[in-house]
């Protein structure tokens, strides 16, 4: 189950490219790499992958707030 994170998120957002070696500043983007994850995960009105539904927040003010919408945080 790992080994398919670290997968998705190397896919999905690039995470073995990322140089961030400062400090604590690479372990604070992970994190904030996973809670992205999960909400796009749980995002379930576009059917896509992680990346396209990644690239699709990225874009779109309406499509970003419905995903965060869905997962509680207003």
């Amino acid at each position: 189950m790992k080994n398919k994170l670290h997968w998705s998120l190397d896919v999905a957002f690039k995470e073995g490219a990322c140089r961030i070696r400062r400090e604590d500043a690479a372990e604070n983007l992970a994190a904030i790499r996973h809670i992205a994850m999960n909400f796009l995960k749980s995002e379930k009105t576009f059917k896509a992958d992680i990346q396209r539904k990644r690239k699709k927040a990225a874009m779109s003010y309406e499509y970003l707030s419905q995903v965060i919408e869905t997962c509680g945080v207003s």
